[in-house]
């Protein structure tokens, strides 16, 4: 057990200022004490029974100003004073008087008495002496005093060992009745734990300190008796169990483990010798946080298109009305070679209205909320009229080609077999507003910039809590396209949360925890499963919600940054539109004189093969494995081998750009 102390707090008592008292004071402040000095007896008396002085000092060397052991004996009769020391400063003794005895200060309650001597270091001498002495003593009598009241109200069974693992109490507490066994022993502990508990400021200080005690005790044990531990504490407890009769090596291996289980950002590696390349530390600072502190006072809002009316949009079409040329696109819809900015060419730039007909058709959308088609229709209408299409990436496309990957992910067999309806209307929904009112910049840009959307959701997931917000917003707000008006209050709640929670999935700073969590939860039991083991779970089952929620967030996340594993040719489009984007940002940071979130993001310097290669390295490869190995991808994972193939020639040839200059 380790005892740690608060600073020693100190009480000058002097009627007045002298080198005395100066002495005494700047000692404390060499010693790092707190001090408070009281000219009266009565603000002496006040001041300590509030602050509680470890060390008090007292002017004894004159008598007219106040007296000196009246003092002391009224503050030794408050019941704080049982673990203070005071001191008491007397004047030196002539040549020719005998030195007095010291007896009359130990029965008014002082503990030393000291020489008077306005020397600052031989204040500072007795003041250490004092600490290394009676404080510390009576400091560690308050922390075992605690101890053994703890030990009488404790319902478990306790050992307590010295710092080289000596047990040298072993407490059983018995169930029936009162009867309880402390034992004093003395053999060798076998665990290697240096300390289990940390205690601070042990000590019941106040004179009502024993009736509050009293009256805590059975609330306590109640506390005690609840079942209200969080999983990552009954992990922490099962290992210190497992501690205490595991070999010196063993123990020592899971010392490690629960300083790391201990520590606040569970899943964020740490960028290891091989990762130290300006591209991937560039893209992690832009991607994984939400900005430095804002260095400037220029603030960045972008252009809300949030109210656009529904009559300057052009009369809905349904399904059936589709041009040939369109139709003839979508008829190829549900592969994954699919070709989105095709699509985008032939419906100028308005991919989602047409793709989202054709797919939440195929799902049954409309019957699931019980919509009619004209919704649907308005609706996609509203949510494709709030993305930018001045973005170079964020932009309906990229919503409709998360869409496309979605819809394609749902087809594949243990996918479907995994969610249910709502899950599936749940994650194209999501899909289709994931990244509306986009205003491609980033999370930490917007937050540098101290934009409206970073002041509102203070900093934190910016623009995915917009993102979800403003959907809701644009669906609610009007009866025409009002997706959700026709179902039951409980379906629109459920219906709703799920959505919000796959569209925050999408922000990047918790993708490690995502991806740790999908692969500890579903590939490894799964894994176990298929290899024959003794192991009985079912971590697809449709009666696990737990792993519906990890499989739903790993679908989005693959969905939104598939563009490694399309085909070349989409793939190098994707490249150059994103690289423009962070471009566009770099350009901003510098004429707004913000921090530059990604430096190797100037047009001028950057290499685009490196920074898909970093791109691919860190954040693709794992989470595709995963995703491939629980919905099986093998299309998708040779697409990926062949354009990091591309991104690597490309790199070794020292070409910044996205195709050899002959190929293009």
């Amino acid at each position: 057990m380790r005892l740690t102390q608060d600073p020693i707090q100190v009480l000058l008592i002097f009627a007045k200022e002298d080198s005395q008292s100066d002495g005494f004071w700047w000692a404390c402040d060499r010693a790092g004490y707190r001090c408070n000095i009281a000219r009266t007896p009565e603000s002496a008396l006040e001041c300590f029974l509030d602050k509680h002085h470890e060390i008090i000092v007292i002017d004894h060397r004159q008598s007219r100003n106040f007296d000196a052991e009246a003092v002391c004996r009224s503050i030794r009769a408050t019941n704080p004073s049982e673990h203070t020391v005071i001191l008491a400063v007397v004047s030196q003794a002539s040549d020719d008087h005998e030195e007095a005895s010291v007896l009359p200060l130990l029965h008014a309650g002082f503990n030393r008495r000291f020489m008077e001597n306005s020397s600052i270091i031989a204040c500072y001498n007795e003041l250490i002496q004092i600490e290394h002495g009676e404080v510390r003593s009576q400091f560690k009598l308050r922390a075992c005093n605690s101890v053994f009241t703890a030990l009488d109200h404790c319902h478990e069974a306790i050992e307590i060992t010295s710092d080289d693992h000596v047990i040298q109490i072993h407490r059983i507490h018995r169930d029936s009745g009162d009867n309880s066994q402390t034992e004093p022993h003395s053999f060798r502990h076998k665990s290697r734990r240096k300390e289990s508990i940390d205690v601070k400021s042990i000590s019941s200080r106040g004179s009502d300190a024993p009736s509050l005690q009293n009256r805590r005790y059975p609330s306590m044990a109640r506390i005690h008796s609840m079942t209200i531990e969080a999983p990552i504490t009954k992990v922490i407890n099962i290992i210190n169990a497992a501690q205490e009769n595991s070999p010196v090596t063993v123990a020592e291996a899971l010392d490690r483990v629960l300083e790391i289980l201990r520590t606040t950002e569970l899943y964020s590696p740490q960028l290891g010798t091989k990762d130290e390349d300006p591209h991937t530390s560039d893209l992690v600072g832009g991607l994984m946080t939400d900005g430095l502190r804002r260095l400037s006072g220029n603030e960045y809002v972008f252009t809300k298109n949030v109210h656009h009316s529904h009559s300057h949009l052009s009369m809905p079409i349904t399904i059936n009305d589709v041009p040939p040329s369109i139709a003839q696109l979508l008829d190829n819809e549900e592969s994954w070679d699919f070709n989105i900015f095709e699509l985008e060419a032939v419906t100028h730039k308005r991919p989602l209205v047409y793709l989202g007909l054709k797919v939440f058709s195929r799902f049954g959308v409309c019957e699931f909320l019980n919509c009619t088609e004209t919704t649907l229709r308005a609706w996609l209408q509203v949510i494709e009229a709030n993305y930018h299409s001045s973005n170079a990436y964020h932009n309906s496309t990229h919503a409709a080609d998360v869409l496309h990957a979605t819809a394609f992910f749902l087809g594949k067999e243990r996918v479907k077999g995994s969610l249910d309806q709502l899950d599936e209307v749940a994650a194209l929904i999501a899909a289709t507003v994931h990244d509306v009112d986009h205003p491609g910049r980033t999370n930490s840009f917007l937050c540098n910039a101290g934009s409206e959307l970073a002041v509102l959701y203070n900093d934190t997931a910016v623009l995915e809590s917009h993102h979800t917000a403003l959907a809701f917003q644009l669906t609610v707000k009007d009866t025409k396209c009002n997706i959700f008006k026709n179902i039951d209050r409980n379906h629109y709640r459920t219906l709703r949360q799920a959505i919000i929670d796959m569209v925050l999935a999408t922000e990047m700073t918790k993708h490690f925890e995502h991806v740790n969590k999908f692969v500890n939860s579903i590939n490894k039991p799964l894994a176990a499963e298929s290899e024959g083991s003794d192991c009985e779970c079912n971590p697809t089952g449709k009666n696990f919600p737990e792993n519906q929620i990890l499989i739903k967030r790993m679908m989005i996340k693959c969905a939104d940054v598939a563009n490694p594993c399309r085909p070349l040719d989409l793939c190098i489009e994707w490249a150059g539109r994103i690289s423009e984007e962070y471009f566009a940002q770099t350009d901003e940071e510098k004429r707004q004189g913000l921090p530059v979130v990604m430096p190797v993001f100037d047009r001028n310097t950057c290499s685009i093969p490196k920074s898909q290669i970093s791109f691919i390295d860190y954040f693709i490869t794992d989470m595709f494995d995963a995703w491939d190995a629980f919905a099986h991808l093998p299309a998708l994972m040779q697409h990926l081998a062949d354009n990091y193939k591309h991104w690597k020639t490309l790199d070794d040839l020292k070409c910044k750009t996205l195709r050899l200059p002959s190929d293009s």
